[in-house]
């Protein structure tokens, strides 16, 4: 790994944008969270290099956050830089890093500005608008545009748009729930799952019949069993239990 912030910010742009290399490099960047990280990200926000920009926003976007420190080291002042590049931006790989961005930076003011792009005809974007709307999950705009993104056409943007609602989230209401609902049938075996958990958290019994056809079986996924200890009303998921034991228990729970 370069040892100098001159060359983490070069790896930062080597070989492809999903490489693991460059993202080893932002992730660098960002655990060293100081003032002169800061600047160069801030002044590669406003670079005339698409590749630059979203490099910028890349590292912005959880700068000095580590998983003993949840917060920005520049909060304010990142998401100036970062908002401004979302709105001017007509690149699409600076916009998605910057869209992404905004949803890290714990700025609710960031929501509407995000929703905007809520159908925007790059998939890649509405995916970033999922993801980021997810982490203001009970914002009512979120609300109303993750709705929305769970009837879309991509199956990604529809199960981060069910994940981010329906599991992150804890608004409820009918029509939350009936959306959910149709995700039941959806195409996507994830969206399915999402929709379930979903379902589960707001204790709505349509869920019982997909999940009991899920346990008629020795082996249980991750996703079934917390929709089913959701119904339950537990606090976590028994580590015990396989799904005889969550089959039995709703069928006690549920019979009528």
């Amino acid at each position: 790994m370069p040892s100098t912030l001159d060359d983490l910010f070069a790896s930062t742009l080597k070989g492809d944008y999903d490489d693991d290399a460059p993202w080893e490099a932002v992730r660098a960047l960002r655990r060293l969270g100081t003032r002169e990280v800061f600047d160069i990200a801030a002044a590669w926000c406003k670079s005339d290099d698409p590749l630059m920009r979203a490099r910028g926003a890349d590292v912005l976007a959880q700068l000095g956050k580590t998983a003993g420190r949840l917060v920005n080291s520049f909060p304010q002042e990142a998401y100036a830089i970062v908002s401004e590049l979302v709105r001017a931006e007509v690149d699409l790989g600076p916009l998605e890093s910057g869209i992404y961005a905004l949803g890290h930076l714990d700025n609710h003011a960031a929501v509407p500005l995000i929703a905007a792009f809520h159908q925007h005809s790059s998939a890649d974007i509405r995916l970033s608008v999922a993801f980021s709307l997810g982490q203001f999950p009970d914002h009512a705009l979120s609300v109303e545009t993750l709705l929305q993104l769970m009837e879309d056409s991509d199956e990604d943007v529809r199960d981060w748009a069910t994940f981010g609602l329906g599991v992150l989230g804890d608004a409820d209401s009918l029509a939350i729930r009936d959306a959910f609902y149709r995700r039941l049938s959806d195409a996507s075996e994830d969206v399915r799952e999402e929709a379930m958990v979903g379902l589960g958290k707001r204790k709505d019994q349509r869920v019982l019949s997909p999940l009991l056809s899920l346990l008629d079986g020795p082996e249980i996924k991750v996703r079934v069993a917390e929709a089913a200890s959701f119904l339950l009303g537990m606090d976590r998921e028994p580590e015990e239990w396989g799904a005889e034991e969550y089959r039995a228990a709703l069928k006690k729970r549920f019979s009528h």
